[in-house]
């Protein structure tokens, strides 16, 4: 799903990718950054990848 300002965000319940998460589940180091799972606020599990392009949304569930 898109939202209204053109910014990727939840297919489930439309909050921003770009937005802080709802509840961060935990946090790994890897060799190209950081991996963050994620809980939206619709209940989506997401896989969040940080690395020097920045923040993105790399795997998202269903809501629980």
């Amino acid at each position: 799903m898109t939202s209204t300002t053109g910014a990727a965000a939840c297919p489930h319940c439309g909050w921003p990718d770009g937005a802080e998460p709802f509840q961060v589940v935990s946090r790994h180091a890897t060799a190209a950054g950081r991996t963050l799972w994620t809980r939206c606020a619709c209940g989506s599990l997401q896989v969040r990848m940080v690395d020097g392009c920045g923040t993105r949304v790399v795997s998202r569930s269903s809501p629980a």
